[in-house]
């Protein structure tokens, strides 16, 4: 047990030395979503609360494919075929999971941000949105790991990302945007303790599946 924390932790510390390293990556997402919402800002103004709620969800979606998706398509044959020879499955995993639920958390943040700064605050509690949106950025990223994990392994990942993700992340959005309206409501209403309960639920399933299905990837 030991030396499987110490493996993944290790692991987990190459992603994010990489990471520190590779900063055009991680400014490039920084500067679409910038953008994105600027764009939103000069098209809208500050939207009501459904539209501003919308909006924000959609560009997570964005900003999970476009910071999360990478994290198996950009290893090598040669770099996973070391890391094989190193460690195991469930550890590679795991590492992979963890530091993309981290990276989400921060995009999340800084997103949550930017909304506010140039789209308005609706939110009557906004510290309720934040851990709403943190929980929210960690299920997507859960879930676009796993889809990456299989879809690195063939040739048109892309369009299999799409094909796989659709059915996934639609109920996870669904959740989201009524776990929202709970949050956006003025008064505070009964549910939504349950709803994040289910919605944690679906990232325990997403996690047990990629620990089950992973192997098996690993080996080919």
């Amino acid at each position: 047990m030991k030396g499987s924390l110490s493996q993944i932790w290790a692991l987990f510390k190459k992603d994010l030395l990489l990471e520190v390293r590779q900063q055009y990556s991680f400014y490039g997402v920084l500067l679409y979503v910038a953008s994105t919402i600027f764009v939103l800002y000069l098209a809208m103004g500050q939207p009501e609360a459904d539209v501003w709620k919308g909006l924000f969800w959609m560009i997570q979606l964005f900003v999970c494919v476009n910071a999360v998706a990478k994290s198996f398509l950009q290893e090598g044959r040669g770099r996973l075929l070391y890391f094989y020879s190193i460690t195991g499955a469930t550890n590679f995993i795991l590492s992979k999971l963890l530091f993309n639920a981290l990276l989400m958390l921060l995009m999340s943040l800084l997103s949550l941000g930017l909304f506010i700064l140039m789209l308005g605050n609706p939110m009557p509690d906004a510290a309720r949105f934040v851990g709403i949106s943190w929980l929210g950025g960690v299920s997507l990223s859960l879930v676009f790991t796993f889809l990456a994990a299989i879809a690195a392994r063939a040739q048109q990942s892309a369009a299999l990302m799409a094909i796989l993700g659709f059915p996934l992340v639609i109920p996870q959005l669904l959740l989201l945007n009524k776990i929202s309206n709970i949050a956006f409501a003025a008064v505070l209403q009964g549910g939504l303790g349950w709803m994040m309960m289910v919605l944690v639920a679906l990232d325990v399933m997403i996690v047990v599946l990629s620990l089950i299905l992973f192997p098996f990837l690993w080996k080919d």
